[in-house]
C-alpha cells in the first residue's frame, strides 16, 4: 500500500465513523464513536498538510473528550416509581415504543396483576426505563421487562437495578433474578449485567445470583 492509499484509507474510514455516530441513538455511543473518527480525521488533516481539517478536528475531539469525562465522572440521581396497573402514561410510553418492544421482548404481555415488582426508573428525574417482574419459583424473581429508553442505553440503568436496587430484592426474599431473550444484542446486555444462561425445567433461561452486601 501507497502512503497516498493509505491517507485516502484513513480519510474514508474517519468519515465513516463521524457519520456513523450520528446515526446512534445513544449519546453514550455517538461521543465515542465521534471521538475515534474526528482524532483519525485530525491526525488525516495533519498528514496531508491541510492545518485547519487538523485543528477543527483536534477541538471537536477535545469536546468529544470532556463531555465523555463529564458523562463517567457525574454523579447521577437513580429513583424508581411504583406504576399502578391503569396507569396511561405506562400505555402511552409502551405503545410509543411497541416496536422496540416486540425486538427486545417479543412475548411481552402487560399483566400488571401478576406483577411483584413494577416501576419506572427515574435518571435525574427523567423516566429511563421500566422495570417489571413476578413471582417464578421457590426465591426466584422472573423479570418480563427490564426496558431503557433509547437515550439512556449505556447500561447505568441496568447497573443501578442489579446493583443499588438488588437490595429489595434479597430482603423480599429473592437471591435469584431469571429471565429470557431471545434477543442477541439484549443477550449482550445480560451478560455485562452478570446474567449466565441455566436450563430450568427443561427451559433455557438467563440467571443471575444474588450475593447479600
Amino acid at each position: 500500500m501507497t502512503t497516498h492509499q493509505f491517507l485516502e484509507l484513513l480519510g474514508y474510514i474517519a468519515s465513516g465513523l463521524v457519520v456513523i455516530s450520528m446515526l446512534m441513538n445513544s449519546i453514550l455511543k455517538l461521543r465515542i464513536v465521534n471521538l475515534i473518527g474526528s482524532t483519525m480525521f485530525s491526525i488525516y488533516g495533519f498528514l496531508i498538510h491541510s492545518i485547519p481539517v487538523g485543528f477543527v478536528n483536534a477541538f471537536i475531539a477535545a469536546i468529544n473528550i470532556y463531555y465523555l469525562t463529564k458523562m463517567f465522572t457525574h454523579k447521577e440521581f437513580f429513583k424508581t416509581l411504583p406504576i399502578r396497573g391503569n396507569n396511561l402514561y405506562l400505555k402511552e410510553l409502551l405503545n410509543f415504543y411497541k416496536n422496540d418492544l416486540k425486538k427486545y421482548f417479543p412475548d411481552f404481555k402487560y399483566e400488571p396483576e401478576k406483577n411483584k415488582y413494577s416501576f419506572f426508573i427515574l435518571r435525574n428525574m427523567y423516566v429511563a426505563g421500566i422495570f417489571m417482574a413476578r413471582h417464578f419459583k421457590d426465591n426466584m424473581l422472573l423479570i418480563t421487562l427490564d426496558f431503557a429508553t433509547p437515550q439512556y442505553r449505556d447500561f447505568k440503568v441496568g447497573k443501578f437495578i442489579y446493583t443499588s436496587y438488588a437490595k429489595q430484592f434479597i430482603s423480599d426474599g429473592y437471591n435469584t433474578l431469571v429471565t429470557y431473550s431471545p434477543n442477541k444484542v439484549h443477550q449482550k446486555y445480560l451478560h455485562k449485567m452478570g446474567f449466565k444462561k441455566q436450563t430450568i425445567d427443561n427451559k433455557t433461561f438467563f440467571v443471575k445470583h444474588l450475593q447479600p452486601r
